[in-house]
């Protein structure tokens, strides 16, 4: 009976699930080439062919496809093996900004999920200057935040926001009128950020939607109601920068920091997949 290496068989389906050899590598803290490596021998095992590789693109054969889910059973039942004398649940409390979670949140759940099936994920979504709070009153295992100044340097920086002025394709916008915008409640960076933009600008803007996080401001750009300056990775899917369009000021990059407390090397390990989870959601952007 052929016996698979259970590494291998994680690394294929942490590949599988970010597209990207280098995520998975990240988030098993080894190289690109020993994930490379690590599948190849799997698909030698199987006498199949798991994965399509191209430079730019990872994607799943036909084979790999038929066997990603019994992949996915095989991972958990090792873990329910590894757990079956009664070892504590893990409890990771992640604070988060946010402008960093948005339509791609369950997508992010399904990965870590995933990855460490027996890991107990608590997220808190906040203001960054909230999340940093917690995080130095030792409430959270991480903050994951958008840097804006200078006033917090260290951390490992996960990935570069990009901005857009976001809105439903057919959003009207009428010459001689304030821009209609949807931001998040006051005190809140990005909004900062739009707001001064526009004044710099000398572009005439009203508030007509106050929301409470990247969901609610993107159903109201969803829906027609505004536009709203958000990260394009987080943004609805139905919609487009229209910046250029209405003639508005560019806005500026920030990079996306995960700050930790000191941990133990499974808490580590947790951090180092969520942070890959979240660089893999950049992916098609």
């Amino acid at each position: 009976m052929k016996t698979l290496d259970i590494e291998a068989v994680q690394a294929f389906v942490l590949t599988a699930d970010l597209k990207s050899f280098t995520r998975a590598a990240e988030a098993m803290d080894t190289t690109q080439s020993a994930i490379s490596l690590k599948i190849k021998r799997l698909e030698d095992e199987l006498g199949r062919r798991l994965l399509d590789r191209t430079p730019r693109l990872v994607r799943l054969s036909a084979d790999g496809d038929a066997f990603l889910t019994p992949a996915r059973t095989l991972l958990a039942a090792h873990h329910d093996a590894l757990g079956s004398f009664g070892l504590e649940r893990r409890r990771l409390v992640v604070g988060i900004s946010h402008h960093i979670v948005g339509a791609e949140l369950p997508v992010l759940l399904r990965r870590m999920k995933s990855a460490e099936p027996s890991l107990v994920l608590e997220i808190r979504v906040s203001t960054s200057r909230q999340v940093l709070d917690e995080l130095d009153r030792g409430a959270i295992d991480a903050a994951i935040v958008l840097r804006h100044d200078n006033r917090r340097r260290g951390g490992e920086v996960i990935l570069k926001e990009t901005f857009g002025w976001m809105a439903s394709a057919d959003f009207e916008h009428h010459g001689g009128e304030p821009l209609r915008i949807a931001t998040q409640a006051d005190p809140c960076s990005v909004r900062s950020m739009a707001v001064d933009a526009l004044n710099r600008a000398g572009i005439a803007w009203t508030e007509v939607f106050v929301g409470g996080g990247v969901v609610t401001i993107g159903a109201a750009i969803s829906a027609g109601l505004a536009v709203a300056a958000l990260g394009r990775r987080v943004a609805p899917a139905d919609t487009i920068d229209v910046g250029a369009q209405l003639g508005l000021p560019p806005l500026p990059s920030r990079d996306v920091v995960l700050h930790a407390s000191p941990g133990d090397q499974q808490t580590k390990q947790s951090l180092r997949t969520l942070a890959a989870a979240i660089r893999a959601t950049a992916a098609k952007h």
